[in-house]
C-alpha cells in the first residue's frame, strides 16, 4: 500500500450507527484527481466527512500519507489536508482576505500571528483563483461563486497534499467552473497535489478525473478511470435514469426524443445537424436523420432524439439500400431540412445529393446554412 498516499481499508460510513455505503475501497496517489459521483442522496458527501473526520466511520480504516488519519492530531492534519464543503460559512466582519487567511492558522503560533511569508501565501493563493480584486471586500457580500473561490483559496493557503471538496462547482457559471477545475488541475501536476472532491457535472468529472467512485445503493458500484466507468449504458443504470438518455463517449445528455411519425428528415452530418435535432426536440416535432455514418459527430444526438436514423458503416461509401430508405421517409414527411455544404467535393457527397435533389423535386427541401441545390 505504501504508492499510495491515500487509501481505505473496508470504510463503512452513516450515521448513529445505521450503515449507509459499506466496505469502500479507495486507493489515490499523490498528484492524482479522484472524483465521487452518483445519485442525489447515495452518500457522496457522508464519504467525504468520514474521510476528514467530520464524521466517525462505522468501520474500517482511513490512510493518509502512511498513518492511519485518527493517529493525526488535528494540526499535523490540517497540514496535510484541507476542506472545502458547500455549508456556507458566515464569518463576522472579515475580509476576504482575512477568510483566506485563516488557512494559515496550522503554521502560526498560539496567538495567530502572520508573518510576511504567510501574507505572501494568502496573496499567491488568492491570485491563483482570481480573487485578488475581492481582497477587500466584506465576504458576507461577495456572490456565492465567489465565495467558494474565496473557500478554495483558504484551502490552497494550507498548503496541503490533499484537498477535499464536496461539489466545488455548484455555484459557478460555465467560466469559473473550468476556471476552477483547471486550477486543481494545476496544482496537481505542477505541486503534486492530491484531489479528492465529488461532482454532479459528469461531463467534467471525466475530463478532469484520474480515477472515478460511482455510489450506488450501500456500496461503491465501481472504482475505475474514466474510460472504465464512462463505458456505454453504465452512466443511465448508475442514476437510474426513466427519462432521456446519456451518451459516454460524447458526455452529452439528451432528452426524451418526440413520438411519433417522422414530419421532417433532416440530411445533416460532420455535427452540423445537432442543433437542428435539438430545436426539432424542443418544438415535439417527430424526425428522420440521415445518412450518416456510425461515426459521424451527428450520430449520437440522431441516435437519441430521431425516430429513425438511417447509417451507413464508417469509411464506407452510401449504399443504394441507404439512399432508397432516405427517399422512402422523405416520402412520408412534410419538409426536409437539409445542413451540409452540399457543393462540397467528393464522390463520398454524391449520394447525399441525390437524396436533397429527390427532395427539390417533391418541393420539400429547406437549406440551413448552405447554397441553393439544382
Amino acid at each position: 500500500m505504501e504508492e499510495f498516499y491515500f487509501y481505505t481499508e473496508g470504510l463503512t460510513v452513516g450515521y448513529q450507527g445505521v450503515p449507509l455505503i459499506k466496505n469502500i475501497e479507495i486507493r489515490l496517489k499523490k498528484g492524482e484527481i479522484l472524483t465521487l459521483i452518483g445519485p442525489n442522496g447515495a452518500g457522496k458527501t457522508t464519504i467525504l466527512k468520514s474521510i476528514i473526520r467530520q464524521l466517525e466511520p462505522l468501520g474500517g480504516l482511513v490512510h493518509l500519507d502512511g498513518r492511519e488519519i485518527r493517529g493525526l492530531s488535528g494540526k499535523e492534519l490540517s497540514k496535510k489536508l484541507s476542506v472545502v464543503l458547500t455549508e456556507r460559512v458566515r464569518p463576522e466582519l472579515m475580509t476576504c482576505e482575512d477568510v483566506v487567511a485563516t488557512g494559515r492558522y496550522p503554521y502560526t503560533g498560539k496567538f495567530g500571528v502572520l508573518q510576511e511569508e504567510d501574507r505572501r501565501i494568502v496573496r499567491e493563493s488568492m491570485k491563483l483563483v482570481h480573487i485578488e480584486e475581492l481582497m477587500d471586500r466584506d465576504f458576507t457580500r461577495t456572490s456565492d461563486g465567489q465565495k467558494q473561490r474565496v473557500m478554495l483559496a483558504r484551502a490552497i493557503c494550507q498548503e496541503p497534499d490533499i484537498i477535499v471538496l464536496d461539489e466545488p462547482t455548484s455555484f459557478l457559471d460555465i467560466r469559473y467552473k473550468l476556471e476552477f477545475l483547471s486550477v486543481l488541475q494545476g496544482m496537481s501536476r505542477s505541486r503534486n497535489l492530491s484531489v479528492i472532491m465529488s461532482l454532479h457535472e459528469l461531463e467534467l468529472a471525466e475530463r478532469i478525473s484520474d480515477k472515478i467512485v460511482c455510489v450506488k445503493g450501500d456500496k461503491v458500484d465501481r472504482f475505475g478511470t474514466p474510460e472504465e466507468v464512462f463505458v456505454p449504458g453504465y452512466i443511465a443504470d448508475l442514476y437510474e435514469m426513466t427519462a432521456g438518455s446519456y451518451d459516454e463517449k460524447t458526455g452529452n445528455p439528451e432528452l426524451e426524443p418526440a413520438k411519433g411519425e417522422p414530419q421532417v428528415f433532416v440530411i445533416a452530418g460532420a455535427g452540423s445537424g445537432t442543433a437542428v435535432f435539438r430545436r426539432l426536440q424542443r418544438e415535439g416535432t417527430p424526425f428522420a436523420a440521415g445518412v450518416l455514418w456510425e461515426n459521424d459527430l451527428d450520430c449520437p444526438p440522431a441516435k437519441a432524439l430521431a425516430s429513425e436514423v438511417v447509417l451507413e458503416k464508417a469509411f464506407y461509401r452510401i449504399s443504394q439500400e441507404k439512399v432508397q430508405r432516405a427517399k422512402e421517409l422523405i416520402d412520408g414527411c412534410k419538409r426536409v431540412i437539409c445542413t451540409v455544404d452540399l457543393e462540397e467535393p467528393g464522390e463520398w457527397m454524391e449520394e447525399l445529393r441525390e437524396i436533397a435533389g429527390y427532395a427539390v423535386e417533391a418541393g420539400k427541401l429547406q437549406l440551413e446554412g448552405n447554397k441553393d441545390v439544382e
